[in-house]
Parts: C-alpha cells; sequence; structure tokens
C-alpha cells in the first residue's frame, strides 16, 4: 500500500490537471460554463485530497482548522458580495493566491535555513521568482481592490521620477537575488527582497486608472497563476505547476485580447497613466462648445422602445453601478410581450472586469443567447430600430472611428450610431475614463434620457406596460 500511495497521487494528479484544462475551454462559451467551473472545482476537490494524502502532510490538526476557517470565510463573502463587487472580489482572490505562493517560498526558505543541508539552484531561483511574483501580485492585487472598492481614488498617481524609481527597484532585486545566489542563507537579504517586491506591487498599480482595471486585474489573475507555478516547483508538486501554468496562460491570451479591445498595448495600459476623466457639464446642456442635445421623456422613449421591430441593449459601468440589470432584464421581457425582439451587445471592456457584463445579466437570468458580442453585434446595427444605451461611454464613442487626435482613436467600439434611433440613459454630460465628449450624445438620431439607470429603465418598464 505504501509504495502504490506515491504512484495513486500522482495519477489523481492527472486526473485532475485533465479536469482543469477541459473546465478551461468549457468556460469559453456561456452555454457550457457553468459545467466547466463545476469540473475545475471537482478537479481541485481530487488535488486537494490527493495531498492530504501524500506522507510530507504532518500536521492534519493545522490543516483542518485552515480549511475550516477559509471555507467559512469563502462561504460568507461568495454568499454576501453583490454581483457588482465582483471585479473587487476577483482583485481580492487575485491577492491573497499571490500572498499564499509567496509565503510558500518564505517557509521553504525558513525550513532550509534551519538545517545544514545545502540549497539547490534551481530551489533557490524558484523561490526568488515566487517571492518576486507573488509579493507584486498581493500588494497590487489588494492596491486595486482599494481602488475599485473606492476607498481611494480610482484615477491615475503618478510622481516625479516614478519610472525611475520602478527601474531602481527592479534592478535591486535582480542585484539582491544574485548576492542571494551566491549565500543561499542571508536571511536579510531575502527580507529585503520580499519587501521590494512588495513595493513594486504599489508602484505597478498605483499609475492605472479606474476604466483600465479590466486588464489589470486579468494580468493580476495571470500573476497569480505564475506565482502557484513557481511555488509548485519550490515544494516539487505537480498539480502546482499545471494549474499555475494553465492560469497564467489563459490570463496572459485574455489580457492580450482586452488591450487589443482598447487598442492599445500592454505597455501604455501599465504606464500610460490613461483614464483621469473629465468634467461635467450640466444634465441636458450644452457640452463641447455650443452643441446641443435632444432629451426624451420616458413616455416618448418607451413608445419608441415598443413600436420597434428589434432594439439592442448596451449595457455599461453605469447600469452596474445603479444595479440595474434586474429591472434591464423585466424591460426585455416586457419589449418582448409585444413582439419586439431583443439582443444585448457587450463590448470586451465594458465594465471592471473581464466579463463584467455577462456576469451581471448572467445573475438576472438573461439568456446566453440573447448577448451579442462585438463582432457579431456591430453588422446588426445597420437593421436595428432603437439602440438602448445604459451607462456606456467610450464603447459607444464614434470618434474612435475618424478621429485621429482622440485618445480613443481605432479602438473598437460598438456602432449604436448606426442604428434608426439610439436611446442614451445617463445621469448627466460626464466624460467616460478616457476624458472625451462622446459625440454621440449629439447626433441627429440620438435622444438623451437623463437619469440613474435603475430609475430610468423602471420608469420605461412602467411605461412599456401601458403599451
Amino acid at each position: 500500500m505504501s509504495d502504490f500511495l506515491p504512484t495513486g497521487i500522482q495519477l489523481t494528479y492527472l486526473v485532475a490537471a485533465s479536469l482543469f484544462i477541459i473546465g478551461l475551454k468549457k468556460l469559453s462559451s456561456p452555454a457550457t460554463a457553468r459545467n466547466g467551473n463545476l469540473l475545475a472545482a471537482i478537479g481541485m476537490l481530487l488535488a486537494i485530497v490527493a495531498t492530504l494524502l501524500d506522507r510530507q502532510v504532518l500536521n492534519y490538526q493545522m490543516i483542518v482548522v485552515a480549511l475550516a476557517i477559509g471555507s467559512a470565510i469563502g462561504a460568507i463573502a461568495a454568499y454576501k458580495v453583490q454581483m457588482t463587487e465582483m471585479p473587487q472580489m476577483v482583485g481580492l482572490l487575485n491577492g491573497l493566491g499571490g500572498a499564499a505562493s509567496a509565503l510558500v517560498a518564505v517557509a521553504e526558505f525558513w525550513r532550509l535555513l534551519g538545517t545544514a543541508e545545502p540549497v539547490p539552484l534551481d530551489a533557490n531561483i524558484s523561490m526568488l521568482l515566487d517571492v518576486f511574483i507573488g509579493g507584486i501580485t498581493f500588494t497590487g492585487s489588494m492596491l486595486a481592490f482599494a481602488k475599485l472598492q473606492g476607498l481611494i481614488s480610482g484615477s491615475p498617481i503618478t510622481f516625479p521620477l516614478q519610472q525611475p524609481i520602478n527601474a531602481l527597484l527592479l534592478i535591486s532585486y535582480i542585484v539582491g537575488s544574485g548576492f542571494l545566489l551566491v549565500d543561499p542563507t542571508n536571511l536579510p537579504v531575502f527580507l529585503g527582497l520580499v519587501a521590494v517586491s512588495l513595493v513594486l506591487g504599489v508602484m505597478f498599480v498605483v499609475p492605472i486608472g479606474g476604466g483600465d482595471m479590466p486588464v489589470v486585474i486579468s494580468l493580476l489573475n495571470s500573476f497569480s497563476g505564475l506565482a502557484a507555478g513557481a511555488a509548485g516547483f519550490v515544494v516539487m508538486n505537480n498539480v502546482l505547476i499545471i494549474s499555475g501554468a494553465l492560469v497564467g496562460a489563459s490570463g496572459l491570451i485574455l489580457t492580450e485580447i482586452m488591450c487589443k479591445a482598447m487598442n492599445r498595448s500592454l505597455i501604455s495600459v501599465l504606464f500610460g497613466a490613461f483614464g483621469g476623466g473629465g468634467s461635467a457639464s450640466g444634465a441636458g446642456g450644452a457640452a463641447a462648445g455650443d452643441r446641443a442635445t435632444r432629451s426624451v421623456d420616458a413616455e416618448e422613449a418607451a413608445m419608441m422602445l415598443g413600436y420597434a421591430r428589434s432594439v439592442v441593449i448596451v449595457p455599461g459601468y453605469g447600469m452596474a453601478v445603479a444595479q440595474a440589470q434586474h429591472t434591464v432584464r423585466e424591460l426585455a421581457d416586457q419589449l418582448d410581450r409585444l413582439g419586439v425582439e431583443v439582443k444585448y451587445a457587450i463590448h470586451p471592456v465594458a465594465g471592471r472586469m473581464p466579463g463584467h457584463m455577462n456576469v451581471l445579466l448572467a445573475e438576472a437570468n438573461v439568456s446566453y443567447t440573447q448577448l451579442y458580442d462585438m463582432d457579431d453585434i456591430n453588422p446588426q446595427f445597420d437593421q436595428t430600430d432603437v439602440a438602448l444605451v445604459i451607462g456606456a461611454n467610450d464603447v459607444v464613442n464614434p470618434a474612435a472611428r475618424h478621429d485621429t487626435a482622440s485618445p480613443i482613436y481605432g479602438m473598437p467600439i460598438l456602432e449604436v450610431d448606426r442604428a434608426k434611433h439610439t436611446i442614451v440613459i445617463k445621469r448627466g454630460m460626464s466624460t467616460g475614463f478616457a476624458g472625451v465628449d462622446n459625440e454621440l450624445f449629439y447626433k441627429d438620431k440620438t435622444m438623451m434620457f437623463f437619469g440613474s439607470a435603475k430609475d430610468a429603465v423602471a420608469k420605461l418598464v412602467s411605461e412599456v406596460k401601458h403599451l
């Protein structure tokens, strides 16, 4: 039995890794995402059980206590968190994953420090990488959480000599790592490297504007996977290496997709300090000079929607802030009752994390068959009677197509201005995170319906019911 146990553990790890890969594949479609998540969770359960049966695990009492505490906190947090706060939750979990991985390296260094055995070069390099990536992930994710939660300003924070300081910190880590490779038991140097990695995480996120958070969350998620993979090399755990590589690779691919959706390079996202936003003018008033907008009330907007043949709803961060997803679904149900074909147009970077709008609409039980990504819905706007924009801004700004002076020039957008009519629900005339005025608001076919997304849509629902 004792001879079979190591083989059985490795076979279980192989099954778990296979379930991770299958689950990740199924997450690519809303139709199979739930099953994919379940398969990946089963894989993780198998991996945990196999690890607990490993003879290297010595203190089961402490592990049981940790499992109980962690499970309780996780269950309560998952039950309490609002879907609109999911980006904060993802950022927090990314940070905790990075911290856990870094602590594995710290614990292994401490163990080796208390023994006379020499530190292998590969183990030393793995520990240094684990501390570096895990530390950056932890403090960077915590800062991202604080920005998304509103604990600190979501605007870019810059100061003189910021990039030279970052370069100095990175060089310090490289030099310290070289010193530690020569003298692997130097505790002050190791602790100094831990501190440098934590500071680098803060410096990494502070210049990021709130509108760039989808990219940053995705990148930090990738970092958490890379940190886990490095921790796997530290403790020589195969399933940790595989799962970390999967998360790291998928996160990097998603980051690249998000950057393309914004027509920006990752370097400009990380170091461009983009997203300061702009000031608002009075609701319904003129903006950007003497240009004027056309306003519409709930009754007129409801008539336009109710008597249309096709309506495309474009959700944005304003819908998320107002928690209006359930009211939006109710409006779609009322329009469907009148025979109106309703679709939802989802921009890749709408919201504060990848898939933010999809998650909110799924919570409101919107059928995934009604959700269309940007490439699929854009050719259909020419045949759309009414495009209803709810809290979206830069992702529907036509200036991205033709204004070479605009900071969003070249960014793929949802082309709602091609619809026969466009209704924009917005609190006022404030700009989006890019800080530029939206020329969509001044188009002849555009009508502004000012107010909170939830209240405005509720008024539409009430009026549509009377049609």
